[in-house]
This record gives structure tokens, C-alpha cells and sequence, in this order.
């Protein structure tokens, strides 16, 4: 009886070893490859850290679709390391900085500054695939956002706003083409787990920013085993599907121009001109943006339009030290003050597109064009910076592929450390409390009287000292936590964020 049961065991384990085989097979091939690394570039910007000239780079292939790893088609990913002077990285870190589809490898070079994290960490950036200098997805250089004012709710131009958008749907899929179907979170986390073996790690760390809570939440949600200390800087509401999470950015942004913005432009009236309270700096946007609409003004950076004064205000708002260069810029049109490395070929809108793919393929959209007239219509009355413009939009139109993401709760994951700023405008707190919330074993490290998008590695003091404490020191806090934010700057301070930062060293650097 006992040589029965294990034969049957034994067929029945050899039968699972063949189901499974192909894939482990192919999972083993791809695990194999060795990472060439070599310095990223022969001559550093002279504006770039010291210590730059350090990063190298290298790439590696990964599977089109993991879910079917052995049919040939591949992809190619590239990334970047920043290691010690001394040449011993007590951990390794994987940073990330959002989009999603932001490309990653300068990310390792802004932590320069952050002595205690790169003298003590190997860091990796990583161009995740979609985007940068990875196998890229592309829209055809179409792009509905901008392309006329959502605020006009005429049925002419209701139908170019949506037709725009369904345009763009067909644009980004048909260029794309099949790859586009795998430029999915599913896919994107088995790429980074395929990176980890190949650096000859057990584990790592993760340090990722806005959309890069979203990868790392579900980095650790589908490996749970292979992160250690995890760190989610801005917090997206990584719990919910995508829809809910876009649907808030119109009252993140309206928050932070009303409550920061607008005001500290009145505090400096002798400066801007603008007026003397918020309410009159806003109404002074409102004016100048209705006489653009009868009029586009050209300056020597281009030519100006209702759309174009909301969108360069609204990435104002990412960072106090933007708020200088837009209140003067809005001063300048409101006429109250007198003007003054070789990669694969890549795609230049491959960001837009690994964007638009990612959120549209990850997670269902409901709704249809009549869902969205009316939702526009309901946020822009609330929210009128951001509420008119629907950045999901053309997802009501994609033909969105077989995608089942696992749901992040957090359970089985290391303790994760999440950082957010009270008036984020890009991932408001609100969706970054319900994400702690849903997320077992997370601390929350919330940034009082402030509004900043990316936090830890830039000018926080008590931040920096907590995040380095966890990383670097391996000390999970006990709870959660709070720190103070840092006062808005005098008009002319120029400083730039950490999310700043890379994307200006990427153009430096020709990425």
C-alpha cells in the first residue's frame, strides 16, 4: 500500500513538474545572463554632483510575457548602479520615481548628497520597461492632454476633447503594438525579481516615489520574500485601482494652489503684482487665463493658451521651489510685469506611453464618454486648476488585455515605511492614509504644514534622518511618525526637489 501511494505521489509530482517545466525553464535561462557594467558616459556635466562619474551602466533581457517565457520574444531592460567609494554595500537599494513610466537610471546619482545612504548601499536605477533607454512603447507623439480647452463644454468641442482622447487610445496601442499588451505592473514586478537574481541578491531594498509606491507596494505584494526594508515616498492610494486614484488629483492640485500657492504669491505682491490676498491671485489666473482664450500670447519660450497657463501651474505645485519661476510667469501674461550616452533607438514620448499603458492596461476603467462629460463637468466646478482635465481619459477607449493584478494588503511583507506630505497636489493624503490603512505592518511618517511631491533626499532634516535610520540603520520605527515641513521659500530661492533633480540630470546627460 505504502509503495502505491508513492508511486501516485510520484505521478503526480511528475506531472506537475511538466505543467511547470517550460516556465522554470525558461525562468533559469533568463536568470544566467551576467550584467555587463561599464561606465554610463565618458565626460560628466559640469553641473552634475561630484561623484557622478561613478554610476555605471548595463542592461539585461527579460521575457515580452512572463507569462509565457519561452516563445521567443524578449525585451531588453537598462539600469544604473551608484556603489561605495570603499567598494562594500552593506544592502542594495532598487529606487523608482513614479510616473509611472518615469525613467530611472539618474536616480542612483541624487543621493550623492545622502552620504549615509550611498556610502553604505549599492543603489540601482532602473529605466523600468516601457520607457528610457529599455525597450520602449510609444503613443505615435500623440498626445490628447493640452490639445483643446476641457473647460469648453460646447458638443464641437466635447468631440474633439473626446475624440482626442479615443484617437490617442488607438495611437498608443496601434504604435506599440503587441508589446504594449505586456507593459503591465504584473510584468514590470518580475522584471526587477529577475534583476534581483541576477545581482546575486536574497534580498533587496525598495525606495521608490509617487507611481514608484504603487511598483513597490506590489513588488512586495507578488515577492514578498524578496524585500527588505521598504520605503514609499508621496504615496499613491496603492490599495485602489488606478480610476480612484486619478480621479483625486484635481482636489490634490486645488488644495495646494489654494492653501499654499496663491497665498504665498500675495505675501509677495511687491514682488508679482498679482494681488494682495489668494482669493485675488486666483481671480488674477482666472482673468488672464479667459484672455488667452480669446487671444494666445507668444513669448520667447513659446506660445501661450488657457491650457498652457493650467498645466505650467500645475506642475508648479510638485515643488515650493517652482513657485518663484510660475508667479512670475503668470505676472508676465497677466501683463503686471514687464517680460525679461548611446542607447537602443527610444521613442521621446515613451514616458506618456509607458504612462497612458500602465494605468490603462493594469486595472479596469468604468465609464464610458458620457461618464466622462459628467465627471469632468462635477470635479472642474469643484477643482477648476486640474478638475476639467482627465488624464485617464483615453483608457474609457482601450482594448485593455487579460490583466489580474494580485490585490496589495501587505500581509507577509516587511514592515514598510511610507512618507507623505499633508497637501502632496499629486498624490493626495487622503489615498495615502487608506493605503496605510489597507497595508499591513506600514508606519506612516506624515510631513506636517507641507506640500511637497518627493520628500526623503532633499532639504527635510528629520525626514532624512528617519528614512536613513530604517535603511540604513535597519531600525523599523515602532509606529507612526511625524515631521515638521519645510517654510516656503523667499521669491528667488532656487532649489530643486529630488524628482527635479533626476529628471534635469536625464536631460543634462542626454537620457
Amino acid at each position: 500500500m505504502r509503495r502505491k501511494q508513492m508511486a501516485a505521489a510520484l505521478a503526480v509530482a511528475t506531472a506537475t513538474s511538466l505543467l511547470i517545466a517550460p516556465q522554470a525553464l525558461a525562468q533559469n535561462t533568463f536568470a544566467t545572463q551576467e550584467i555587463q557594467w561599464r561606465k554610463c558616459f565618458s565626460s560628466v556635466p559640469p553641473t552634475a554632483p561630484p561623484g557622478t562619474e561613478r554610476l555605471e551602466c548595463g542592461t539585461f533581457t527579460a521575457p515580452m510575457d512572463w507569462n509565457h517565457p519561452d516563445n521567443g520574444k524578449t525585451i531588453t531592460i537598462a539600469v544604473s548602479r551608484l556603489t561605495p567609494k570603499n567598494g562594500t554595500a552593506k544592502s542594495t537599494v532598487f529606487t523608482n520615481p513614479g510616473g509611472p513610466g518615469g525613467a530611472g537610471r539618474t536616480m542612483p546619482v541624487i543621493f550623492l548628497n545622502r552620504p549615509k545612504l550611498s556610502e553604505n548601499a549599492e543603489i540601482i536605477g532602473i529605466d523600468v520597461r516601457g520607457t528610457g533607454a529599455s525597450s520602449n512603447v510609444t503613443c505615435g507623439m500623440f498626445n490628447a492632454l493640452g490639445a483643446t480647452d476641457p473647460r469648453d463644454r460646447s458638443k464641437a468641442n466635447l468631440d474633439l476633447l473626446y475624440g482626442s482622447m479615443e484617437l490617442e487610445a488607438k495611437f498608443c496601442q496601434t504604435k506599440s503594438g503587441e508589446f504594449g499588451r505586456y507593459v503591465t505592473t504584473d510584468q514590470t514586478v518580475k522584471d526587477l525579481d529577475l534583476l534581483r537574481q541576477l545581482l546575486g541578491r536574497k534580498k533587496v531594498d525598495w525606495l521608490g516615489y509617487s507611481g514608484g509606491t504603487w511598483l513597490g507596494a506590489y513588488y512586495a505584494t507578488y515577492f514578498p520574500k524578496s524585500l527588505d526594508k521598504i520605503v514609499l515616498d508621496s504615496n499613491t492610494q496603492f490599495t485602489a485601482p488606478w480610476q480612484a486614484i486619478f480621479g483625486d488629483f484635481g482636489m490634490g492640485f486645488e488644495r495646494r494652489f489654494r492653501v499654499d500657492f496663491t497665498p504665498w504669491v500675495a505675501k509677495y505682491d511687491d514682488v508679482y503684482h498679482l494681488g494682495k490676498t489668494g482669493e485675488e491671485v486666483r481671480q488674477a489666473y482666472e482673468r488672464t487665463r479667459a484672455k488667452l482664450a480669446q487671444q494666445p500670447v507668444t513669448l520667447p519660450d513659446g506660445t501661450y493658451y488657457p491650457m498652457s497657463l493650467d498645466l505650467m501651474l500645475v506642475r508648479a505645485q510638485y515643488s515650493k521651489y517652482s513657485f518663484d519661476a510660475a508667479a512670475r510667469k503668470l505676472a508676465e501674461l497677466a501683463g503686471a510685469v514687464s517680460p525679461q550616452m548611446t542607447a537602443q533607438a527610444n521613442y521621446p514620448d515613451a514616458q506618456n506611453a509607458t504612462l497612458n499603458t500602465i494605468i490603462c492596461n493594469d486595472t479596469p476603467f468604468h465609464g464610458d464618454r458620457e461618464y466622462l462629460e459628467r465627471d469632468a463637468v462635477r470635479d472642474g466646478a469643484k477643482w477648476p486648476l486640474l478638475g476639467y482635465y482627465q488624464l485617464m481619459g483615453p483608457c474609457a477607449f482601450w482594448d485593455r488585455p487579460d490583466v489580474h493584478l494580485k490585490h496589495p494588503n501587505g500581509i507577509g511583507v516587511a514592515s514598510t515605511l511610507m512618507v507623505q506630505s499633508v497637501r502632496d497636489p499629486a498624490t493626495p493624503i487622503e489615498g495615502a492614509q487608506k493605503a496605510h490603512a489597507g497595508f499591513a505592518g506600514s508606519r506612516m511618517l506624515t510631513v506636517k504644514d507641507e506640500g511637497d511631491h518627493g520628500i526623503y533626499g532633499f532639504d527635510n532634516s528629520c525626514v532624512n534622518d528617519i528614512v536613513e535610520r530604517y535603511l540604513v540603520d535597519r531600525v523599523t520605527p515602532a509606529g507612526d511618525l511625524t515631521c515638521p515641513g519645510v517654510p516656503l521659500p523667499a521669491p528667488g530661492q532656487q532649489q530643486a526637489g529630488v524628482l527635479e533633480q533626476a529628471e534635469r540630470l536625464a536631460v543634462q546627460l542626454g537620457w
